[in-house]
């Protein structure tokens, strides 16, 4: 089994509903996010996936987070936690590129999106 992981940034701010304690008030975060792919077949070229490609489509993503309030994305049904933000990035890099839409075990597939609120707390999507 290959894997390969690329990371972007981005900066949002956000709050929680339905949440008590202080994450209920408007704050923001330097968000870390990771995306990884696997498979067990390489191309032609010996790459699992060309880190170029994957790359981009997650920095493509991320621009339309950067800078927000993520209450304001109709997506994230105004709870927009680290989970929420995790499927979001997912769907829209599997929107950019759908061959990385897990099919088989064999072909590069998008194996899961790491969200980092902060250097210790991470949400993980794995579909």
């Amino acid at each position: 089994m290959f894997q390969i992981r690329v990371k972007a940034d981005f900066a949002a701010a956000h709050f929680l509903r339905d949440y008590h304690g202080k994450c209920e008030n408007l704050h923001g975060h330097n968000y870390k996010v990771y995306a990884h792919v696997q498979g067990k077949r390489l191309d032609e070229g010996g790459m699992l996936l060309d880190f170029t490609e994957l790359k981009a489509a997650l920095k493509k993503v991320i621009e339309r987070l950067d800078h927000t309030n993520l209450n304001d994305i109709a997506f994230f049904e105004q709870n927009p936690s680290a989970e929420r933000i995790a499927v979001y990035i997912y769907k829209g890099i599997i929107d950019l590129l759908p061959s990385l839409k897990k099919t088989d075990e064999e072909s590069a597939h998008l194996w899961a999106i790491d969200v980092f609120e902060t250097e210790n707390n991470r949400a993980r999507f794995i579909p």
